[in-house]
């Protein structure tokens, strides 16, 4: 295929510090490691994407394991459908421990912990690391992990993201309590710090409020990369706001290009220049030195998927329970406008159904939850798999990808074996690392 655009693109693991991969039916792979809850796993990851030159690794999260369908967790626990979930600070520190250069990003909501607590956190992960920071920004999605953290329901969607708002003003105002240049460390004067550098933040709005200073000094950074995945029009003002890298969910290049040039136009909106946000699109790889082979792999993968995976997948992400309706009857305007889970993801339902009233059938078809056709697949020999991630990205519907695995730590291993030395011999991927921070190898600069 000819080089039509020499852009280098970004490569991003997206990974899940958990029982399987994006891909729920990962687990049941054959080559799928089973040591989930040891850290060497997660090193071992995370090694051999910094030797493959990967821009970052990130790892999703929920507060709650799948509970929404038949209001039971049984079926998610039986099915292995998401129910383990590490806390993702260790699992961070540990990635970063094994490697020097790769970004390191961690989920956190902002519907749960308060901004004080999460500014404190990135901080100091972006100090230990040397700045290789990033903050994948959500706001949580259902009742169920509302009750863990002893609230009766989750906020209405708009409402979420009002106060992810103001979170995110406590945040940045805490990050810049402290001037670089701030600590002097001056033994022979006696002197730690000037203080007319670390400022009081005060900051009160209608959810939350913080005193401030943050207890950390600035670090590398000054604040973490933000990662953002909002798709519905809310999420996408705020993210046109805050998010530098926008990981998004698209099935065609053409989809993915309108949202990246309307995104850049919103960034420029909110007093952004456009390259301030990367797109990066969530595509499946499945490859193998010959076609055939690629597609044999792909065949065994598909076949790892289980109704149950999608059906409570889909009651999590929606809040609702897909149980309680007949697969082939259409769901009421009253049971649509219940939903408060992932907007966008249920515009994107309707718009692929063509139905204003889905049933649940179109639920599981449209939405791929559960199985490999949720996202985009690029599948065959390294050349094959190559054009394919070229298209996209010489035709500027994206600045890169983030890769989900179908099997860990497999797919991550093919990748970088088979497909990195064909981006780079074509000039569209790396072969060194940039000097500086995560910001520095993402072309992105600092607001604060």
């Amino acid at each position: 295929m000819k080089q039509s655009n020499r852009r280098e693109m970004l490569l991003i693991a997206f990974m899940q510090a958990a029982n399987c991969s994006n891909y729920t039916g990962s687990w049941r792979h054959p080559e799928t490691a089973p040591d989930y809850l040891d850290l060497r796993y997660y090193q071992n990851i995370a090694a051999t994407l910094e030797a493959a030159k990967f821009h970052m690794a990130f790892v999703d999260d929920r507060l709650a394991m799948p509970s929404r369908l038949g209001d039971s967790f049984e079926d998610a626990v039986a099915n292995g459908v998401r129910v383990v979930k590490l806390d993702l600070v260790p699992v961070i520190t540990a990635m970063g421990l094994a490697t020097a250069r790769l970004g390191l990003g961690a989920t956190y909501s902002t519907s749960y912990y308060p901004p004080f607590h999460v500014a404190r956190l990135f901080a100091s992960i972006d100090h230990f690391t040397n700045g290789r920071s990033a903050w994948n920004v959500v706001t949580s999605l259902n009742d169920s992990e509302a009750q863990n953290f002893g609230v009766a329901e989750h906020p209405q969607h708009d409402d979420r993201y009002d106060i992810a708002d103001e979170f995110m003003e406590a945040a940045f105002a805490l990050w810049s309590s402290w001037e670089e240049g701030a600590v002097t460390g001056d033994k022979k004067l006696g002197r730690f710090a000037d203080p007319s550098k670390v400022r009081r933040v005060d900051y009160v709005g209608t959810h939350f409020q913080s005193r401030g200073p943050l207890t950390v000094p600035r670090s590398p950074q000054g604040n973490p990369v933000i990662i953002q995945a909002g798709q519905s029009e809310r999420g996408r003002q705020f993210a046109s706001r805050w998010g530098e890298l926008l990981f998004v969910i698209f099935s065609t290049a053409d989809a993915c290009r309108a949202y990246r040039q309307e995104m850049r136009e919103r960034a420029i909106g909110a007093g952004r220049s456009p390259d301030a946000v990367k797109i990066a699109p969530a595509v499946y790889v499945v490859v193998a030195k010959t076609e055939e082979e690629a597609k044999e792999k792909l065949k065994q993968i598909e076949n790892l998927a289980r109704p149950v995976d999608a059906l409570a997948l889909l009651s999590e992400v929606f809040n609702y329970d897909f149980s309680q309706h007949p697969v082939d009857e259409p769901l009421p305007n009253a049971t649509i406008d219940s939903m408060t889970g992932l907007r966008g993801f249920l515009d994107r339902v309707i718009q692929e159904s063509g139905a204003n009233n889905p049933t649940v059938s179109d639920f599981v078809k449209s939405s791929g939850r559960g199985t490999l056709r949720e996202l985009p697949v690029f599948v065959g020999n390294p050349a094959q798999v190559a054009d394919q991630m070229e298209s996209w990205h010489s035709a500027e519907a994206c600045d890169g990808f983030v890769l989900a695995a179908t099997h860990m730590p497999g797919a991550y291993e093919d990748f970088a074996a088979l497909i990195v030395p064909e981006l780079q011999r074509r000039g569209l991927f790396r072969s060194e690392y940039a000097a500086g921070t995560l910001r520095d190898n993402l072309g992105v600069s600092s607001p604060i």
